[in-house]
């Protein structure tokens, strides 16, 4: 280990994950990278978590252990952590995820070929609860590591309406101002922060599958009890997501002209999110109408 190399904080956020968390922890501390950290933040958990972390810590320097006396919503967990972790740079990852050995030292490659980057991406295999594996491999970096903020924030606005499993910039790694930016707790607030990453500056990827995580879909009214939010807000969490990216817009660093074409991308999203919803809605009329019985007919005798 040189002193020279970047010291990588990986933050762990968990709560009640004591039958996953060994796993996910291996994989991190059998790191090829030397300088890491790896900040297990514990939202009050009540199974075996606290113990397992305090043994962890024991056993290994590198492990930190950040127990939260009471439980705090989803999104303060994550940022919280990341504001405790001392890395140069910051990876958060979840408490059922893995990440290949190579994952820290080929990202960071990455950022050394370009010293503008804000976050480096991976392909990421998901999975799902039956075993099946997913890899999507069609993931074109280009836009997002273009010199012009509007047309990295285009992008990522277009791979949020692109379907699953594209691209999830939440779970790359990031270099700490960015990983560290005030964020609002809300509905879609991981596709907002999405969107201000694009702004904040170029991406690199590394196309190889170097991270797995589970595939799991919320419904909006389960997120907004994670959340802590008012759950009335998933009836509007399209309008609350654009005007939170129109706010953060107007803040960005950006010209009058850039800012205007910006505005114009955040209207494209709302209206191309609402004509899949629409899509999406007459596909499930059609399955209805298709699995109904046919009517009744009653003949003269």
């Amino acid at each position: 280990m040189s002193a020279r190399e970047p010291l990588v904080s990986v933050v762990l956020p968990v709560l009640d994950g004591a039958d996953t968390l060994p796993a996910v922890v291996a994989s991190v501390l059998a790191q090829t990278h030397g300088r890491l950290e790896l900040l297990i933040a514990d939202n009050a958990s009540t199974d075996g978590t606290p113990e397992i972390c305090r043994a962890l810590a024991r056993e290994d320097r590198r492990v930190v252990h950040l127990r939260r006396p009471e439980r705090i919503g989803l999104l303060a967990n994550f940022t919280t952590a990341a504001d405790a972790a001392t890395g140069d740079f910051i990876r958060w990852i979840g408490d059922d995820d893995a990440l290949e050995p190579t994952y820290l030292e080929r990202a960071l490659e990455a950022f050394a070929e370009d010293q503008r980057r804000v976050l480096v991406t991976t392909q990421i295999v998901y999975v799902d609860a039956d075993g099946t594996e997913t890899l999507d491999t069609s993931h074109d970096p280009r836009p997002l590591a273009s010199p012009d903020p509007v047309e990295r924030f285009a992008e990522m606005l277009r791979l949020l309406n692109a379907g699953f499993a594209v691209l999830d910039p939440a779970y790359g790694l990031m270099r700490r101002e960015v990983a560290t930016m005030p964020r609002r707790n809300m509905l879609r607030e991981d596709q907002v922060f999405a969107g201000r990453l694009a702004l904040a500056g170029p991406w690199g990827h590394v196309a190889a599958p170097l991270a797995r995580r589970p595939r799991s879909e919320s419904t909006a009214e389960h997120l907004a009890r994670m959340l802590g939010v008012p759950p009335w807000r998933r009836h509007v969490r399209a309008v609350l997501q654009c005007r939170e990216l129109a706010h953060w817009i107007a803040s960005a660093p950006l010209t009058p002209e850039q800012r205007r074409r910006a505005y114009a991308e955040v209207l494209r999203l709302y209206a191309e999110g609402k004509r899949v919803k629409l899509g999406r809605g007459v596909a499930k009329l059609g399955q209805v109408r298709q699995a109904a019985p046919a009517p009744l007919r009653v003949g003269r005798s």
